[in-house]
């Protein structure tokens, strides 16, 4: 295997979560192009089922199914339709999150525990599912945020420590399954990217979030694919239990 041969993720069977839009379809798009096949969920069966048609089209094999991963039944059934597909399950992508911007004392139980029902036991339930079938050598990268390890401009309890809790969740499954399963886990922690939720984003917000990166400017998606593909290729072989910011140089500030 040469150098380059190890982030090529041929005969591998990737699941991405919130696939339908945003970081996960373009990571969706970018394990296609390093050879996997695709095991898709998202909640948005429309806009999963375009991305779907638009990947076969250019000859990749994909399954989708529609999940919600604050359901553990949700999270099994997409993992068992990869695994009945294409016989085995080599990394997940954990990426499916809800981003919210509300005062903490304004916050209400039910707002704040939906965004820790998706962005944190959605990762858990996801990992669980997924670290049942996978073979060593298997991966899995979430997506936590640049949020969970510096303080937000604006008010995001729910989100920040949801996001900071998935770090905590991937230390904590890395040395559980490292050693026991062979399963390397390890999260990625975006900064500001184009996507729907920084859409949602007040006026000037990313241009002030600009302002703390050392590079002045927002990310590009294919900056955040390729730090993910690495983690979950054969390139980050003895790479697990890592949080890598990819923000620009904000978490250096």
């Amino acid at each position: 295997m040469t150098l380059m041969d190890r982030f090529r993720m041929d005969g591998k069977v990737v699941v991405v979560t919130g696939a339908s839009s945003g970081l996960g379809r373009g990571f969706a798009r970018a394990f296609a192009d390093a050879g996997a096949d695709l095991v898709l969920g998202a909640r948005r069966e429309e806009q999963l089922t375009a991305l779907a048609d638009e990947l076969r089209a250019d000859g990749h094999r994909v399954v989708t199914r529609v999940t919600d991963v604050s359901e553990p039944d949700s999270c099994t059934a997409l993992v068992a339709a990869g695994k009945d597909e294409f016989g085995r399950i080599d990394a997940l992508i954990n990426n499916a999150g809800l981003g919210t911007a509300v005062p903490a004392l304004r916050e209400t139980p039910d707002q704040f525990r939906s965004v820790i029902d998706v962005n944190l036991m959605g990762s858990y339930w996801m990992a669980q599912a997924c670290a049942r079938v996978m073979e060593p050598g298997s991966s899995i990268v979430n997506i936590s945020s640049v949020l969970g390890l510096i303080k937000s401009n604006l008010p995001q309890a729910a989100y920040a420590s949801s996001k900071a809790a998935v770090v905590g969740l991937t230390r904590d499954l890395s040395q559980q399954w490292a050693g026991r399963k062979g399963i390397r886990v390890n999260a990625v922690a975006p900064g500001y990217f184009a996507s729907e939720m920084t859409d949602s984003l007040p006026p000037g917000e990313l241009e002030h979030a600009q302002t703390f990166t050392d590079l002045q400017r927002m990310g590009e998606q294919q900056e955040l694919d390729a730090a993910v593909l690495f983690l979950a290729s054969d390139a980050a072989s003895y790479v697990t239990g890592i949080t890598l910011a990819v923000d620009g140089g904000m978490t250096g500030h």
